[in-house]
Formats: structure tokens, C-alpha cells, sequence
């Protein structure tokens, strides 16, 4: 009431107060109806179920002169909802008065929430907004990922957003990330997924640029299978966005026999392309479910000795305990962010991605989270070793989230029509690109702007306390 109150006293001394370019009478008659408007004003919030208060104070905001506005006791924005002072599905918050000493922001106040949020626990909503890039819009798209270049006829798969229970996280902004980019080195070391991530990242952050010129790739390539480095410089912002191809991180040789072993007691010797990055994203895990890697017979090594005969789920934890030391070793956590992205779920029907397996067709994600698959092993060991580092890892667990989108993936238009045959292998590991890695970097760019903010070691983001 304090602020009905307020109103009425404001359009009481209205005449004394407030001072316009125009004659005495003209000015009694505008504020006798301002306070006609404002009876009307109130009534019709009451009748409309909107808080009178909230209307009063709309009001007020509006009619009091700048210097009155702000007091000791305002100083903070005030937060409403709806009438019920409840917030539901669809209702955003809106900024009643604010202070000019600390303006908030939407962005600024959606960070701040993620600090207890779990951004990975949530659901896929439809979205209209346009995806970060047009489809067809980057050269950089890997053939094999570009659908709408392959010609995929729907496109529901791009409406989806990512959404957590119990906060919002800000829509990615490429000029905003390029800025807290400015002068660094950004690397995803790891395999064709994190190929997957940073070619989407490489798109979003190319559409924020006026000039899209002034972004391109230190060697001239437009395809990325073939070697193990490239490099996207931007160059108004004296930043890279790089990839290195090392899909288990420690070292696959190949003897005089051509016998190829799995040294899982040494990184990849890759590992000099990135040690002095400002910020990785690590990833391994889909070359662990692949045949010579899943039989175990020998392939794996440490030392001189090779294992006749090793369970993949000890190897695997053998090499992560090698990364993990590694990192522990060679990376100055007050110089480098460590992120660890987790496994991308794959989504074949009736047999594996060289056994038959297919998943075209497939236009909607899952809704019924019973149908999810069990949570991977591998996530489990990972979440472990990385308890148990002295570098604080970002752990980016987007294997939920990933689970429930079945039509994300290339399937049949890896290729054009002209080249697709009956007996082709699907793609229901990879995601189409504009798709769902989209929102792995929407949730990398949340995370790097909380941190940006003060707090480099929420729970959210990290397995460390």
C-alpha cells in the first residue's frame, strides 16, 4: 500500500513538483488527468488480476523525477511474478525499478541462479528462436554432419532448447563469448564428437561477425578428417578455436608388424598442441565400445608388456589415471581451464553402426525419460578419477541430455541422395549441424560466463568441491 499511497501523494503535489514548458492552467489540467488516468489504472489492474501494487508502482516509477527515485532502501531491483507470487511455466520475471548505481540485468541475473542449479537435469522444450547459425550458412560444416546440405527434408529438430529444472540459462551470445576469448587459446582435444563441438562452436561464434571474412582456418582446409590439428583464428579478437584428434588421449602405435597397441601408461604425443591452451574440453568414449577396443586381446599395453587378455572397463580406467596425472603434471590451473565433456549417446535400432543399425526416420526425441538408456559405465569411472585430481575439471555431463534426442542424428544424410546406396552405414553417433552440440556450447559458454562472474568452482560445474 506503501506505494498506493506514494502515487496519490505524487499526483496531490503534481502541480508543485512538477514543472513543464507549458502554462499553469494547461498544467492543472494535465495532472487532473493523470489522476483520473490513475484511478482508471488501478481499477483496471484490480479487474485485470494484476497486483494493484505492482501497477502503482509502474506508475510511480514513470511520474517521479529521476532524483527521487532511487533511496538507501531501493537499492536493489524488485523482482515480481504474477498475482499469485508464484512464478509458472512461460512467466519471466520483470524489473519493476532499479537502481542506476548496480543496473541488473537479465543475463547477469540468470547467471547468479546457475550458481545451484544442475544444468544438466532438464528437458527439451520447443523453441522458435532462429538456431545460433542458419542451416547452410557455414562453409565449415563437415559434409558428413551438414544435413541440410545432404538434403534432410524436416527440420523440428532444430526447434528444441535445451532447458534445466529451476533456472534459465542465458542464450548464447558469439560476440560476448569472442570478448572473453579476446587473446586466448581455446582447444577440444578428443575425438569426432569434440570434432562435432568445436565445428559447431567455430559456426556460432563466425555468425556473431560482421565481417566473416575475418575468421578462417591457418591452414586452408575445409574438411577436418584427415589430420590431427587445426587451428580457426579470429582475427579482430587475436583468439583460436582449436581441435586435436586423439581419441582415447593416450598414445595408439603401430610396431614394425603393423600391430597396433594401446600404450596406456602415456599421453598422446599430441599433448604438446595444447598444454599451454587457455581452456580445453577433453572427451573420450566412443572408441572404448568399438570391437578391438571392447574384445580386449591384445591391444592393451603398459610398459613392454602387452595383455593377452584385458577388460576394456580396466583399460579404460587405466588411461583416464594417465590423463589424470598428465593434466595434474602439466597444466597451471590459474593459467588453463580443464573441461571434461561427457559421452554422447548413440541411437541405433535393430544392430551397431557396422552391424545394420539405423536410425532415420526418427524426427522427435524421447519424452519418456523411462526409456532412457542406463547410465554409462565409462561416466561413472570418469567422475571418479576426476574426484580425485589436484586440478579442478569442469565436467560438462551432457550424456542425459544427449539420450533423449534420437532424431538428432545425420542417419542417412551423412551423404547426398546421389551417393547413398541400401547397404550405407548410418550415422546415429554424430549430430547434424545446426543440432543438438549447439546447446553442449550454450552450456560451455553459461559456464564460462559464471565464471566470469566470481565463482570458478560451482558444484554444477565441477566434481571437486
Amino acid at each position: 500500500m506503501a506505494s498506493l499511497k506514494n502515487l496519490f501523494s505524487t499526483l496531490l503535489h503534481a502541480p508543485r513538483t512538477l514543472s513543464f514548458p507549458i502554462s499553469p492552467p494547461r498544467t492543472h489540467f494535465f495532472v487532473g488527468s493523470l489522476r483520473i488516468l490513475s484511478f482508471f489504472f488501478f481499477f483496471s489492474a484490480t479487474f485485470a488480476d494484476t497486483s494493484p501494487v505492482v501497477a502503482a508502482e509502474t506508475l510511480v516509477s514513470r511520474l517521479l523525477p529521476t532524483s527521487n527515485r532511487a533511496s538507501p532502501t531501493n537499492s536493489c531491483a524488485h523482482l515480481v511474478s504474477n498475482s499469485h507470487g508464484t512464478r509458472t511455466e512461460g512467466t519471466s520475471l520483470s524489473a519493476v525499478k532499479e537502481t542506476r548505481k548496480s543496473p541488473r540485468n537479465s543475463e547477469s541475473d540468470a547467471v547468479g541462479d546457475l550458481s545451484s542449479c544442475d544444468i544438466f537435469d532438464g528437458n527439451w522444450v520447443l523453441d522458435d528462436s532462429e538456431p545460433v547459425y542458419p542451416p547452410g550458412s557455414c562453409p565449415y560444416i563437415d559434409d558428413a554432419f551438414n544435413c541440410f546440405k545432404n538434403g534432410r527434408p524436416d527440420s523440428d529438430y532444430l526447434r528444441f532448447r535445451w532447458k534445466p529444472q529451476g533456472c534459465q540459462i542465458p542464450r548464447f551470445d558469439g560476440r560476448k563469448m569472442l570478448k572473453m576469448l579476446r587473446g586466448k587459446r581455446l582447444v577440444f582435444v578428443g575425438d569426432s564428437l569434440n570434432r562435432n563441438m568445436w565445428e559447431s562452436l567455430v559456426c556460432a561464434l563466425r555468425e556473431s561477425l560482421v565481417d566473416k571474412s575475418r575468421v578462417f582456418e591457418v591452414s586452408g582446409k575445409r574438411e577436418f578428417r584427415t589430420q590431427g590439428f587445426y587451428s580457426f583464428r579470429f582475427l579482430d579478437y587475436k583468439c583460436s578455436i582449436d581441435f586435436v584428434r586423439s581419441p582415447f588421449l593416450v598414445q595408439e602405435t603401430i610396431s614394425r608388424t603393423l600391430r597396433a597397441t594401446l600404450r596406456l601408461d602415456v599421453i598422446q604425443d599430441s599433448s604438446s598442441k595444447y598444454r599451454d591452451a587457455d581452456i580445453i574440453v577433453f572427451n573420450t568414449g566412443h572408441w572404448w565400445t568399438h570391437q578391438k577396443t571392447y574384445r580386449g586381446q591384445n591391444y592393451f599395453q603398459e610398459g613392454k608388456h602387452v595383455y593377452n587378455k584385458l577388460e576394456v572397463t580396466e583399460a579404460y580406467t587405466k588411461a583416464l589415471r594417465t590423463w589424470a596425472q598428465w593434466v595434474d603434471a602439466n597444466i597451471d590451473s590459474n593459467r588453463t581451464r580443464v573441461f571434461f565433456r561427457g559421452f554422447s549417446a548413440s541411437h541405433f535400432r535393430g544392430g551397431q553402426w557396422n552391424s545394420g543399425g539405423n536410425c532415420d526416420g526418427e524426427t522427435r526425441p524421447i519424452t519418456n525419460e523411462t526409456q532412457l538408456a542406463p547410465y554409462p559405465w565409462m561416466m561413472r569411472t570418469l567422475e571418479s578419477v576426476i574426484a580425485e585430481m589436484i586440478t579442478p575439471v569442469l565436467y560438462l555431463n551432457i550424456t542425459k541430455m544427449t539420450d533423449y534426442r534420437k532424431d538428432g542424428h545425420p542417419s542417412i544424410f551423412r551423404q547426398p541422395e546421389a551417393s547413398r546406396s541400401n547397404e550405407m552405414v548410418q550415422d546415429c553417433s554424430h549430430w547434424c549441424l545446426p543440432g543438438v552440440p549447439d546447446s553442449w556450447n550454450e552450456l560451455l559458454y553459461a559456464t564460462l560466463l559464471t565464471s566470469s562472474y566470481g565463482s570458478r568452482s560451482n558444484r554444477w560445474i565441477s566434481v571437486k568441491n
